[in-house]
Parts: C-alpha cells; sequence; structure tokens
C-alpha cells in the first residue's frame, strides 16, 4: 500500500542528492577558475609566459578543448578520482586563459557582471527543472546557434569589427540562456532515470559531467554578458 509513495520519496531524495552534487562540483569549478584567474592576472612573470608567448597560450588553449573531447568521450571508461581531478585541472587550466579579464575589466563591473550573470543563470537553471515543456528542440535550435557563434567569432578575429562583437555576444546570451535552461532539464531527466543503487564511481563521473556543462554555459554567459556590460580599464 505504501510502496509507490516510498520509490517516489526515494527517487526524489536520489535526484537531489545528484542535483546538488552536480552543482557543489559546479561552484567548485568556478571557485578555482576565479582564484587562479586573479592570482594569474596580479602575477606579472606568469602573465608574460602565458600571454608573452603565443606558443604556450594556444597550447593551453588547445589542450583546454582535448581536456573536454576527453571527458566527453572517455568519462565512461576511466576512474571517478580520474574525471574529477581533470575537472580540477580543467578549471585551473581556464582560470589561467581567462586571467586577461581582470587585465582587461575593471574590478567593479567584473564583479556586478558575475552577480548578473549569476542571477540570470539560477533562474534559467530553476526554469529548466521546473518547467514541464521539453526542452529538447529549444537545445537544438542552441545548439545551431552556438555553432554559428563559433563560425562568426572565428570569422571576427580577421576582420576584427567591435559591431559584429557586440552582436556576437548578445547572441551569446540567448544561447547561452537557452542551453542553460535544457542542460538543467537533461540532467534532471538524467537523475530520474538512473537506477537505485547505481555504483558511486558511476554517480560521481556523471555529476562530474554535469557540472563540466553547466559550468561551460555559466562561463560562456558570464564572458558574453562582460562584452556587453563590462567597463575596461
Amino acid at each position: 500500500m505504501h510502496t509507490i509513495p516510498t520509490q517516489r520519496t526515494e527517487t526524489a531524495v536520489r535526484v537531489n542528492e545528484f542535483i546538488r552534487s552536480v552543482y557543489n562540483w559546479m561552484a567548485i569549478g568556478l571557485g578555482i577558475t576565479g582564484f587562479i584567474a586573479y592570482y594569474v592576472a596580479y602575477s606579472p612573470s606568469i602573465t608574460r609566459l602565458i600571454f608573452g608567448n603565443p606558443i604556450i597560450f594556444y597550447g593551453m588553449i588547445i589542450g583546454e578543448l582535448g581536456l573536454v573531447f576527453f571527458l566527453s568521450a572517455r568519462v565512461s571508461k576511466i576512474q571517478a578520482s580520474t574525471a574529477t581531478a581533470l575537472f580540477v585541472f580543467y578549471s585551473a587550466l581556464n582560470g589561467a586563459t581567462l586571467s586577461f579579464v581582470f587585465m582587461i575589466y575593471t574590478s567593479s563591473s567584473i564583479t556586478s557582471t558575475f552577480f548578473i550573470c549569476a542571477a540570470t543563470f539560477v533562474t534559467c537553471s530553476i526554469y529548466g527543472m521546473v518547467t514541464k515543456r521539453d526542452l529538447t528542440s529549444l537545445g537544438g535550435f542552441m545548439a545551431m546557434g552556438l555553432i554559428g557563434i563559433i563560425i562568426a567569432s572565428v570569422v571576427n578575429l580577421f576582420l576584427r569589427s567591435s559591431g559584429m562583437s557586440i552582436i556576437i555576444s548578445y547572441i551569446g546570451v540567448i544561447v547561452f540562456v537557452g542551453l542553460t535552461a535544457y542542460d538543467t532539464q537533461k540532467l534532471k531527466e538524467m537523475s530520474v532515470s538512473q537506477p537505485a543503487g547505481l555504483d558511486a564511481g558511476v554517480v560521481r563521473k556523471g555529476a562530474i559531467m554535469g557540472a563540466l556543462t553547466l559550468y561551460l554555459d555559466f562561463i560562456n554567459l558570464f564572458l558574453m554578458l562582460l562584452r556587453i556590460l563590462g567597463n575596461r580599464d
């Protein structure tokens, strides 16, 4: 008689624990990125090493992309501890390459943009969590928008058009707002479909991948907003 309510309660607890783990790891990743970015920005020797040598800088960028692709493709075959270590390393590496933010923009505009980004992210994430609407089609549309942003950004590296940069940033905000809601809903559905008694290592790897996905949504949303709202030194 009480089996169904008990099952629902167990499922709800499992889902809440998984989602909490995802956001905890995402917060850890963002914290590491912020700390490393700030430290590097105010360390002249490290700054010269990274930004004064194109080989090192672009090597780090390629390394970041490689880590994301490796984690996405091989997460099921590696240990949970390895996935966690790679996520932490990626967060630190990304912080080093993003240290330019502290060198270009004022501290007050970085802080205000961060809180605006956080409020926007939380709102979109809550929507993705509670909405009954299937966001699959939205996710597909936003993924196409992301490809368009990447192509336009590469083209603008050669054109160096400030107008195009602003347009890309506005479109980018829309894209990452949509992706945040979609990715959150996808994570919720994944946690609901997880069978009870699943190995803790598998759950941890799922949480790490979820954290990486939302981390990337947050970072990119922040950068797009900063280009629009940020005041330069």
